[in-house]
């Protein structure tokens, strides 16, 4: 789940029917399609009652779709139509697209856009090159920015002080069996990243993967996305990648962030 705080609810400015909206809807992450009433009674902590109104207000709106056999709920289209307006709105995206489809084609990999996003990265880009698994082309996934290559680059923009909180109050959780978990382990890989201008990682989040990122930064200095390149190791060595990609993605990171 996020590793985004939310808001108090007792700010008498914060609106709790649309919080507990917002509870229903962020309910599918890292969830099954389709969720059933209990499902969502369960997920959100609110009763039947509360989550039957809400479900069936955002049916209406479109932000659920409901099985008309199986009664379950999934999230709706409109959700998609929203994610568009917010692409479309940003300009570091639309800077970044040409720099990542000429690095795409240059070392042809697949390369990837993510945004921070509280201790969080979120990916709205992902250029692939080749035919991988479905889920490596959606944009949307959202990762701890301890466990890839473009967190801890961007990790590697900030203090000390700041990435090692940041990484302590993440859930340090094996995807692999190479998975770093160790504070202190990945701390290390955050300095690295700090004296190279790049992160790389092998094998923590897909085993026979290797990835490597550079940070953008605004203009003052603080780290606001990540350009990633990942590839098989089938099909390269860790050594051989890091040679050919290091200096391309520091110098798209570079571009994009003028």
């Amino acid at each position: 789940m996020s590793n985004i705080a939310k808001p108090r609810t007792d700010n008498p400015l914060n609106v709790k029917s649309v919080f507990k909206a917002l509870d229903i809807l962020e309910a599918f992450e890292d969830r099954p399609r389709h969720l059933s009433l209990g499902d969502l009674v369960k997920a959100t902590g609110l009763d039947k009652s509360a989550v039957q109104r809400f479900t069936h207000t955002l049916v209406q709106r479109g932000y659920l779709e409901q099985d008309p056999n199986t009664r379950r709920f999934a999230l709706g289209r409109q959700i998609l139509a929203v994610s568009f307006d917010f692409l479309r709105g940003q300009e570091l995206i639309a800077r970044a697209a040409p720099i990542l489809l000429d690095l795409r084609n240059t070392l042809q990999e697949r390369v990837d856009l993510s945004l921070r996003h509280g201790d969080m990265l979120l990916y709205v880009m992902r250029l692939q090159h080749k035919r991988e698994t479905y889920s490596a082309g959606l944009i949307g996934r959202r990762l701890p920015l301890y466990f890839s290559a473009g967190g801890r680059a961007m990790l590697s923009k900030l203090s000390d002080e700041e990435a090692h909180a940041i990484v302590t109050r993440s859930d340090r959780l094996k995807r692999t069996p190479k998975t770093q978990t160790d504070v202190e382990a990945i701390m290390q890989a955050v300095r690295r990243a700090r004296d190279r201008g790049y992160a790389i990682q092998a094998e923590e989040g897909k085993l026979d993967e290797v990835a490597a990122a550079a940070a953008i930064t605004d203009s003052d200095g603080t780290p606001v996305a990540a350009v990633h390149v990942a590839a098989s190791l089938n099909e390269w060595s860790i050594s051989r990648f890091e040679e050919r990609v290091a200096s391309l993605i520091v110098s798209a990171a570079q571009e994009i962030s003028r």
